[in-house]
This record gives structure tokens, sequence and C-alpha cells, in this order.
């Protein structure tokens, strides 16, 4: 299923619209039919959101919508023949009463299967696949964004010539009423991280939408502590294609207890070893002192008695 102008498929992936209150916009869908058999889709419409991962995805169908979903009026199922494509216009109608900036739905066709469950009983199992539809409603737009309940946490590394590591962790809120595309970088000691991955998918946060991030830091040295900045610079998307709009970062700093205890045990055991080999040559030298003082004593006392010595020589002569 995807985007179709004039009864044939089209290159947008899908909807963008900028109504204002009370307006009324016509669109239509495009429906393959990929297998061999003639199949009646049910179509489905709802409120959308996005997950955690950053992907887009509706309300299932025992769940009612509340805001977008319920401005969309579809039929109620199209058929569609063996490997045809089969077009379902569709009406996005905005109540007067609309509150400004941007509303997610999204429009989808549906196919239930009946499969045997545990036991044996049959379970009813829906397939769908459809595209978001967004409606920018015109008026007071506010772009805002908030960083809540910014942690972080040291590991250190137990060998006293590397370093630790950092963890930032964050709930990123769009406290204002846009979407956002999120980006943003986390700073310590030199060292910086993005808080989207290059190679990750787009994040985006609709109003209201509260994203939580954990972006780890290599290369963080122990210094008492550790501080580390964490800094929120998202784009407002614009509904018409233009250009995105930057808005301003917005920071938050954390601090984490980062004591060094491996260098801090290095040099309790090199003060131990050059004590022990300093005590070591004091008790030497002590040694040696004791060792000359007795032998000048020594010296002393025969120096203060030569007869002794010369009686024992000239008796010894006599016998």
């Amino acid at each position: 299923m995807s985007p179709a102008t004039d009864g044939a498929p089209d290159e947008r992936s899908w909807v963008e619209l900028d109504l204002g209150p009370g307006a009324t916009a016509s669109d239509e869908a495009a429906v393959r039919n990929l297998s061999d058999e003639t199949v009646t889709f049910r179509i489905d419409a709802a409120d959308g959101y996005f997950t955690d991962a950053g992907r887009f995805s509706m309300l299932p169908s025992d769940r009612p919508s509340t805001d977008a979903g319920t401005w969309i009026s579809a039929p109620e199922t199209v058929t569609v023949e063996p490997g045809a494509t089969g077009i379902v216009p569709f009406t996005v109608s905005v109540p007067s009463d609309a509150e400004p900036g941007d509303h997610a739905a999204g429009i989808a066709a549906s196919l239930v299967s009946v499969g045997a469950g545990a036991g044996g009983a049959s379970v009813g199992v829906e397939s769908r696949i459809g595209f978001r539809v967004m409606t920018r409603v015109t008026g007071d737009v506010v772009p805002a964004v908030a960083v809540d309940g910014m942690r972080v946490d040291y590991q250190m590394s137990w060998n006293p010539f590397a370093a630790g590591s950092l963890t930032v962790e964050a709930d990123i809120v769009n406290t204002g009423n846009v979407r956002l595309v999120l980006d943003g970088t986390v700073r310590a000691q030199g060292s910086s991280a993005p808080i989207v991955a290059d190679d990750a998918a787009r994040q985006e946060l609709l109003p209201g939408d509260r994203r939580a991030v954990s972006i780890p830091l290599r290369s963080v040295w122990p210094l008492i502590v550790a501080s580390a900045e964490l800094q929120v610079a998202p784009t407002v998307v614009s509904p018409d294609g233009g250009e995105a709009v930057d808005l301003e970062p917005v920071t938050a700093t954390a601090t984490a207890a980062a004591v060094p205890w491996s260098q801090l045990l290095v040099v309790l055991g090199t003060a131990l070893v050059l004590s022990a080999l300093l005590a070591g040559r004091s008790r030497s030298r002590s040694r040696v002192a004791a060792l000359v003082r007795q032998a000048k004593e020594e010296g002393r006392r025969e120096g203060a008695h030569p007869g002794r010595a010369e009686g024992v020589t000239a008796n010894a002569d006599d016998r």
C-alpha cells in the first residue's frame, strides 16, 4: 500500500498535509494484490505514533483513536484482482477546533487470516500494511524540546593505564506542538558521541513524545568526578517538503563519582615498595654504623691498656 495520484501509485512514502482548522483534503491510496487470488482488503485509519526504536506505527484495531485517525474517511473495503492494484480514495477533514501543530495518523489495508492456536482453537491473525498521514494544523506553531532526568554512570577500568567509560542516559521530550527530528551530541573530557548513530534510522518525536536515550562514551579518565554534557539540537520537519528548520539547542549536564581506584592502588603499592626499600637501606646503614662503632670501641680499649699485650709477650719469651 502506498500513496497514489490520479489513480496510480506515486513516489511519495507517506502523505504530508498542511491544513487549517475546518479544512478538508482529498488523496488516494494504492493497494496491490500480490497473491494469485482475488482478495478483499479492509481499509482502516487510526492514530499514529513512533515506537521507541523510531518506527512509525498505528494503534491496533481494538484501540479507539482520539485524534487524527478520526479525521480520515475511506471506503470500508476494497476488492483487488490477482496481481492488480486497487485505488482507495480517502478524505482528511480537520475539525474546526483542532489544536495547531502536527497530528499523526495512518491508513492501512488489512487482511484477517484464521489459524490454529494452542489446543486446536481457531485464532484470527490480522496482517496490515499502510503508510502515515501527517497533518499540520496551521496556527500558533511552537517547536520546543527539553531534557529530563539526565544521569551519568562511570565504569572504571581496572587496568591503571587504561581510561574508563561513561554512559549518559536521559529522556528527551518534545514539549512543543510540531514534529522534531532528533539530533545532538554528548561530550566528556574531549570525547564525544552523537545521540543518534550515523547508521541508525531517523528518530522523530511527535508532540508530547518522550524518548529515552543511552549513549556510551569511551576514553574517559577517572578524575574524582566525571562530568558530561548533553546537547540536543533537533530540527523541525516542514510538511510541505521544504528545508528543515534548526531549533535552538538545549544543553544539560550531570556528574558521577569517578574515583581512580586502580591508579590509587598502583600509587599505594609503589609507596609500600619504596617504603620497604628505604626501611631496608636504613636498617643496613644502622648495622654498618653499629659495626663501625664496635670496632672503634675495641680499638680504643686496646689503646688504653698496651701493657697487657706486652706482658703476655714477655712471659711467653721467658718460658
